[in-house]
């Protein structure tokens, strides 16, 4: 079993986090590169939690997303291919004075077959690859807001 911290501070607030990282529809992938569309199936909806399947390169897993605290998101693994026990991640969001997010996310996996056995990969060289792709969402988040924004602004904030 593999227990990973990352962390990042960012220009969305925690509720727009949230709201990208609990968006189910066609295009996350463009958020999570790691969930693809045609992996991508959501069992049931609620207003703060869901059961997705979700995945991508032939791994997937069927998660329980729980917002219901505004400060933390947990996703539970419900079913995997490759993970089981105690698997999930948690994200913590801290608002800071300066109007910036903290997000501290602490991923768990516990590998249930051979294919578990990436668990401790994931837990040696792998976490730069789960780094990499928690940086890229927290970017591709921030762009998505940053264009509502512009677009809630008005024609003239366009051509900035």
């Amino acid at each position: 079993m593999s227990t990973i911290h990352l962390h990042r501070t960012t220009t969305a607030t925690p509720e727009q986090y949230v709201a990208g990282l609990t968006d189910f529809g066609p295009g996350r992938s463009k958020l999570f590169g790691n969930s693809a569309d045609a992996y991508l199936k959501v069992h049931l909806r609620g207003g703060s939690h869901a059961d997705v399947t979700e995945g991508s390169g032939g791994i997937w897993e069927r998660l329980y997303y729980d917002w219901s605290d505004d400060s933390r998101v947990l996703l539970t693994t419900i079913d995997s291919n490759v993970w089981g026990g105690a698997s999930g991640h948690t994200y913590t969001f801290t608002r800071q004075p300066d109007g910036t997010t903290d997000i501290d996310v602490v991923a768990v996996r516990d590998g249930k077959n051979l294919w578990g056995l990436l668990g401790f990969v994931l837990g040696t060289i792998g976490r730069r690859v789960l780094e990499k792709a928690f940086e890229n969402s927290v970017k591709a988040i921030e762009a998505r807001n940053n264009k509502s924004e512009r677009l809630e602004a008005g024609p003239s904030s366009l051509a900035a």
